[in-house]
């Protein structure tokens, strides 16, 4: 099971980042009475009652951003909304009611998770009563609290911790894979499908864009029951100019969102365009597996090598050199149930768990083969590592100095996980975490 996720959202100058940072009980967002700091989603690790949960700040909804970025900004805001299990919808009290509060209501009611609404900036027990007009926002548990007094932050952690999801067991009965079948007009997705559920249940056509909504398609190999998330082809940006498209770019990232596996098809004879490497980002910002599917491979035969296309996908995502390549040719099935066996074994990677002490002789090796370089005069140390969710495998070491640890160990660290761990070939996620003196465990 996945890591729970808890959004923050609300308009600009709530005290979003505050609330983040008092969460967390360390400053990591920038905090500012200047509207539109926050642009990036910031993510941070939180443990609550031995369980952890990964809290989510998000920009200012409905900020004009002066470099041009609102877009983005709102783009980020809606990941954030998708893929979160909790929202944290907060509004400020001194301020009462907004239309941008309304506004931030409105998205917000169609969505079918938990919302607890955080009426910030109660500074005193006498302004909790300025907090009662938010009720006709008609969205969620109503908490006031403070960031600057310390007021009710151990309630509202207790509220969290309620919304969570349950966190269960591994399924009795296999569970069924289900894979987003993305890329590009015209690359053979449909024919693909129509192939792997041997019936013709999906139009195909030689006309782009034929699928212009995701649909599931149930098969079966050696046994096993499989959904494939069949989704429309994009075009360029610039060529996104009906609802149409719109919504088919929505419901691609939703069947990513849904997705065990993602196959990111590309046709042989085309090389990779602006479209691909948005679909991949968004793969990567949701930590899916993914295979490269080179497909109508038949019509290269003999033109090209494989490995002159590797070298060429390589080159267009390197942050995704783990990722396998697959070269089939949809219409006729060729390679198909290789394709779809290594699918698999990507599946299972993913939900793999390793055990704290695997884990911690692991890390203590590697940090003996190469020790993190000195911060601020001192070597940083790992004091133990362990695994807190699949899908993808994340794991979090508690050290002396989170920061101390830069990018180059951290994808030093990954690496050797990667090489010497069931996940080589799914994304890892890796958190370090600072330990408080005397909750050490020994060190690595």
């Amino acid at each position: 099971m996945p890591v729970p996720q808890v959004a923050i959202v609300g308009r600009p100058n709530v005290g979003k980042s505050s609330l983040f940072n008092w969460l967390a009980r360390r400053r990591l967002a920038i905090v500012d009475d200047y509207a539109g700091v926050t642009r990036d989603r910031m993510t941070t690790l939180i443990e609550l009652d031995d369980r952890y949960f990964e809290l989510i700040d998000t920009g200012g909804m409905g900020i004009v951003d002066e470099d041009n970025l609102t877009d983005e900004v709102r783009r980020q805001i809606e990941l954030a909304i998708n893929s979160a299990d909790v929202i944290l919808f907060v509004v400020d009290v001194q301020t009462g009611v907004m239309p941008l509060d309304e506004e931030v209501a409105e998205r917000l009611r169609g969505v079918q998770r938990p919302v607890i609404l955080v009426a910030n900036k109660a500074d005193q027990p006498h302004q909790d009563v300025l907090s009662q007009e938010f009720h006709r926002l008609g969205r969620g548990y109503l908490i006031c609290v403070s960031t600057t007094q310390n007021r009710h932050r151990e309630k509202l952690l207790e509220l969290i911790a309620e919304r969570l999801p349950e966190s269960s067991e591994e399924d009795v009965e296999a569970p069924r894979m289900k894979l987003a079948i993305v890329g590009r007009r015209n690359v053979g997705k449909s024919t693909f499908v129509n192939t792997l559920a041997e019936a013709e249940r999906m139009i195909v056509s030689e006309v782009p864009g034929t699928t212009r909504d995701s649909v599931d398609v149930l098969f079966q190999l050696d046994g096993q029951t499989f959904t494939a998330i069949d989704t429309p082809g994009l075009r360029k940006r610039k060529s996104q100019r009906t609802d149409l498209e719109f919504y088919g770019m929505h419901r691609a990232q939703r069947s990513i969102r849904r997705a065990d596996v993602v196959l990111m098809f590309f046709d042989a004879a085309e090389t990779i365009s602006k479209v691909d490497k948005q679909l991949m980002g968004y793969v990567i910002e949701n930590h899916k597996p993914v295979i490269f599917v080179v497909n109508k491979w038949d019509q290269l035969h003999g033109k090209i090598t494989t490995d002159r296309w590797v070298h060429y996908l390589r080159n267009q995502f390197p942050t995704l050199a783990y990722a396998p390549i697959a070269f089939i040719t949809g219409q006729t099935g060729k390679n198909v149930k290789a394709l779809l066996n290594h699918a698999t074994m990507l599946f299972k990677q993913s939900r793999e768990r390793v055990s704290t002490g695997v884990l911690n002789r692991l890390i203590h090796s590697a940090v003996e083969a190469h020790q993190p370089p000195l911060y601020q005069n001192r070597r940083p140390k790992i004091y133990y590592a362990t695994q807190v969710a699949s899908q993808p495998p994340t794991i979090v070491l508690m050290c002396s100095e989170a920061k101390a640890f830069g990018n180059d160990y951290h994808r030093y660290l990954i690496g050797v996980l990667r090489d010497h761990l069931p996940f080589g070939e799914v994304p890892i996620r890796l958190y370090m975490q600072k330990r408080q003196r005397g909750d050490e465990q020994g060190s690595a």
